[in-house]
């Protein structure tokens, strides 16, 4: 059968570029997977309506195909058997920090082995630092913003929020989560010594059902304020719990704009829960309005409404790369990624290069807070919701940017 963002092509094309999409499609994370894949399948369909990637005298397709980790690092690695099986050449994931570090010492571990058949890794959104950092690989990119600079982000907004003297910090038990907490506490001592951090706390990933018991603990600890990095069905539990036992807390979040998060919380989110990311639907801008459109044209159910320019980006600066290096051998393509800018995509209105150092995106940041769809600033709505994001503070490249400790060996 053929790949889905092929189907309907005529037999005999010319052999289409195959990319893997390695995420958890069942599980307590499905709809971040599923939300994942509509974002890619939409960028692969928009670079084959314009007739595919070029490649020397020919154009290849792109072609998308499935593969489910079950939210588990070992299924991730069986996964990724299949796909190279199948002759993948590009591997996308993200919804797990600690998976991908699996998948990207695995891939590392097949390019030595097999140099005829080099894949790259395009991570969209697994942020552990550590990946482009002690961990970085010269086939591994992430084009999300890691940890680091997201959290930066986020405690300048805290930072200037003097109403908040108490703090709870609660994440998800694993690299990510950890890594997370144990910077928050280190960045608020440092650029606001006089908030109490009044909670400390870590839960299992992916596995909690009921989070009464969280919540309750924080309001009774009187915190003004939580800051969290749980992401998918984990956080969208968390803020409705918060919300039945009456916390009023505001909510400084990685990804509290989406899945369900400010549906989950209602009109008790308004002007209280806050988000950071790359982009957000309300950032302005004729450009940015059409993208919102055009995803809402192709995905009109409200609760198919999951769109991050990263993922957009990612797709077509692949595709430039491709196009620059005149080959889809994996060392050329990355060669080509490296130092590539945004303004040779599409998305040239949004100013983004891949660092070469340590294959790290550098772009801006925009911390948003959850307001009325229909308020000022606030055209769209999210998920049909009824509420949206407005943007709070936009922070340059050069302002979110962080060091790197990447070594990597690169191939000859």
């Amino acid at each position: 059968m053929l790949p889905l963002a092929l189907r309907g092509q005529a037999q005999g094309a010319t052999e289409p570029l195959r990319l893997a999409l390695i995420e958890g499609l069942s599980g307590p994370f499905a709809n971040a997977g599923e939300a994942v894949f509509r974002n890619l399948l939409w960028a692969v369909e928009r670079v084959n309506a314009r007739g595919g990637v070029r490649v020397g005298p020919r154009r290849r397709p792109l072609a998308l195909s499935r593969h489910d980790s079950k939210g588990s690092s070992e299924e991730a690695l069986s996964a990724l058997r299949g796909a190279l099986d199948d002759g993948a050449s590009i591997v996308l994931q993200g919804n797990s920090s600690a998976t991908a570090a699996v998948l990207s010492d695995a891939i590392d571990k097949h390019n030595e082995r097999s140099p005829q058949r080099r894949v790259l890794f395009l991570n969209y959104s697994a942020v552990d630092p550590t990946l482009t950092n002690e961990r970085c690989s010269f086939w591994h990119f992430r084009f999300d913003a890691h940890a680091d600079m997201r959290l930066a982000a986020l405690v300048e907004a805290l930072q200037a929020d003097r109403r908040v003297q108490r703090l709870y910090l609660i994440g998800q038990d694993y690299s990510f989560g950890q890594h997370v907490l144990r910077q928050a506490r280190a960045l608020v001592a440092q650029r606001r010594p006089d908030i109490e951090i009044v909670g400390d706390e870590l839960h299992p990933l992916g596995r909690v059902r009921d989070f009464m018991p969280y919540a309750t603990k924080i309001k009774a600890s009187g915190a003004q304020a939580v800051l969290t990095p749980n992401w998918g069905n984990d956080l969208a539990l968390l803020v409705r719990a918060l919300r039945e036992v009456g916390s009023v807390a505001r909510l400084y979040t990685f990804y509290g704009n989406a899945l369900g998060t400010p549906a989950a919380i209602g009109e008790a989110g308004v002007g209280r829960v806050l988000a950071v990311a790359e982009w957000h639907p309300n950032l302005g801008g004729e450009t940015s309005d059409d993208l919102v459109r055009a995803f809402r044209r192709r995905f009109p159910a409200p609760q198919d409404d999951y769109l991050h320019l990263r993922m957009q980006l990612m797709v077509e600066m692949l595709a430039v790369a491709i196009e620059r290096a005149g080959s889809t051998e994996a060392a050329a393509v990355a060669r080509a990624l490296e130092g590539l800018d945004s303004s040779a995509t599409p998305f040239a209105w949004h100013p983004a290069r891949m660092r070469a150092a340590d294959h790290q995106l550098q772009q801006p940041l925009v911390v948003s807070v959850m307001e009325r769809a229909g308020s000022p600033g606030v055209p769209f709505d999210v998920e049909g919701s009824g509420f949206g994001f407005r943007t709070l503070r936009r922070f340059e490249a050069e302002a979110v940017a962080q060091p790197h400790a990447c070594r990597m060996p690169r191939p000859d």
